[in-house]
């Protein structure tokens, strides 16, 4: 990814000069002063062995976008739709938090236990001095992870799998051109603002 340079008008109405960095760092310039907003983004797949102890080296690709953005550790919840756990880094966490609340009535059975259900398989884990974080075991449990582990970066969280469980469900390179073609072939990924 190139860098990027170009005017951008906020909710505000004000025009500010944003530049895009390729390390996925976002600089907004505002009255020649800069305020850095970081967009953390998260590429590739790792196999990791848990310690005796159980717990995971954060790779150090993923430790370097997480200590860029200030970030010192992630809430980790049972996927809603996979076999496997979301990393989610605390900004982004703040985020969904802030839909979930703005979306879901407390005075209502269904979105409370939605809810309920949702804030129930989540979990706060911290980065020691070493990268490492544990996961905790009724997390694990939910997942059943039986020996290495799989991290996989997918955008603003991380994914963690059993190796053997996500080596198992592995699409084929022509299932996923088939699937890019059906949701995305329409999409004007280059379309100029």
């Amino acid at each position: 990814m190139q860098n990027c340079l170009r005017w951008q008008k906020f909710s505000t109405g004000e025009l500010k000069w944003l530049e895009v960095v390729g390390s996925g760092f976002i600089f907004i310039y505002f009255y020649g002063s800069i305020l850095r907003y970081v967009m953390i983004t998260f590429i590739g797949d790792f196999v990791c062995k848990p310690d005796a102890k159980g717990r995971i080296v954060l790779p150090a690709h993923f430790k370097k976008m997480m200590g860029a953005a200030g970030q010192d550790g992630f809430v980790v919840r049972k996927s809603l739709f996979d076999d496997c756990l979301d990393l989610i880094p605390q900004s982004e966490w703040q985020k969904e938090v802030e839909v979930l609340e703005s979306q879901l009535n407390s005075f209502k059975q269904k979105d409370k236990r939605l809810k309920r259900a949702l804030y129930r398989s989540t979990a706060e884990v911290s980065l020691d001095a070493n990268g490492r974080f544990l996961i905790p075991k009724r997390l694990l449990d939910l997942i059943g992870v039986e020996g290495d582990v799989m991290l996989l970066g997918v955008g603003s969280t991380i994914e963690f799998w059993d190796k053997q469980k996500l080596e198992a469900i592995e699409m084929d390179p022509n299932e996923v051109a088939d699937l890019a073609e059906e949701l995305l072939g329409s999409a004007s990924i280059n379309k100029a603002d």
